[in-house]
């Protein structure tokens, strides 16, 4: 698995994305359609209608990169909404990843450094 550092945030499209799309495509999608910079170092994440498929999309300082997910069985738990862009941080990308869908959770604070 692969891991973001704490400067690096995440970003579900949630928007249906047709998976044929590659590097030029979803780069396309950030920049025109989320106004949004895709050389950032962010990761943006990409589902299909089906639900079946996912796309993670990211520039690590030397080029992009993409990671793709491809279900057998089941779909990823996650519901459209109107905004174009929701936040996730990792857990919540791993609990997408597994299949795992939270109802409700109460998170304490933390302790956390500001760089």
């Amino acid at each position: 698995m692969f891991y973001p550092d704490n400067r690096q945030r995440i970003w579900l499209y949630t928007k249906p994305t047709d998976m044929r799309k590659s590097f030029n495509g979803l780069t396309g999608i950030i920049q025109g359609l989320l106004k949004d910079n895709a050389q950032s170092g962010d990761w943006f994440v990409f589902i299909n209608r089906r639900k079946t498929h996912l796309k993670v999309l990211y520039f690590d300082g030397s080029g992009f990169c993409i990671w793709f997910k491809r279900l057998e069985q089941g779909q990823f738990n996650f519901s459209p909404s109107s905004e174009d862009k929701k936040a996730l941080d990792f857990a919540g990308l791993q609990l997408l990843l597994a299949g795992i869908k939270v109802q409700k959770y109460r998170q304490y604070k933390r302790f956390c450094a500001e760089a």
